[in-house]
């Protein structure tokens, strides 16, 4: 029986593992999921710069070990962020609409269910129900139209083309809404609150003359 022959193993150096996984950690992706991760992974990688030192100056098999290490140390970071909700939030729109059916409720039904969910400590659907709440109020008193399909952050754009003061508030509360329901973020109290402030102004809010 004939054998393929093996191909010469990846000579990869010190510098050069540790240029990779600090150049692979640095993308985007990851540093545009918040202050608080990106610093986590600036700790990540010079914690992979002193563990390539330590390794490959008593491994004889370092450069094989380096590689292995690279990988997995890439894939817990994709894993953590993938279950923090960072890299399920670039779903197409139509996907993230902020009624999955045809509006059924009035404001004030989506408002007291929330309640009620918050209560329960179901911060998750209570923030959903909030800003359900905020959308069909803004509805009800015309700062919106009814349009089936609108993702939270096109809210924030329609709205405030009617009434541009809105637009701070809303922004968050939007952002809030998109990561807990469809990003798999937790639902909080301080989550929470600011769909609530963002609630609180759209009935009180006033179109522009």
């Amino acid at each position: 029986m004939n054998l393929l022959p093996l191909e010469p193993p990846v000579d990869v150096d010190r510098d050069q593992a540790a240029q990779e996984a600090a150049k692979e950690l640095s993308k985007s992706a990851y540093r545009d999921s918040g202050s608080l991760i990106g610093k986590a992974l600036d700790k990540v990688v010079n914690w992979i710069r002193d563990l390539l030192d330590s390794l490959t100056g008593t491994s004889p098999n370092g450069h094989a070990g380096l590689a292995v290490l690279i990988c997995l140390l890439l894939l817990v970071v994709g894993v953590v962020l993938w279950r923090a909700g960072v890299l399920r939030t670039s779903k197409k729109s139509a996907s993230q609409a902020v009624f999955d059916t045809a509006r059924p409720h009035s404001a004030a039904e989506y408002r007291a269910l929330a309640e009620r969910e918050a209560a329960s400590g179901d911060f998750a659907l209570a923030i959903r129900s909030r800003f359900r709440a905020c959308v069909a109020e803004l509805t009800e008193r015309t700062l919106l139209d009814e349009r089936p399909g609108r993702t939270a952050y096109e809210v924030v754009a329609d709205a405030s083309k009617a009434a541009p003061a809105l637009r701070e508030i809303l922004q968050p509360a939007a952002q809030v809404f998109t990561e807990v329901v469809y990003g798999n973020r937790p639902g909080t109290p301080e989550r929470y609150a600011a769909v609530v402030t963002a609630d609180n102004a759209a009935r009180v809010a006033r179109v522009a003359v």
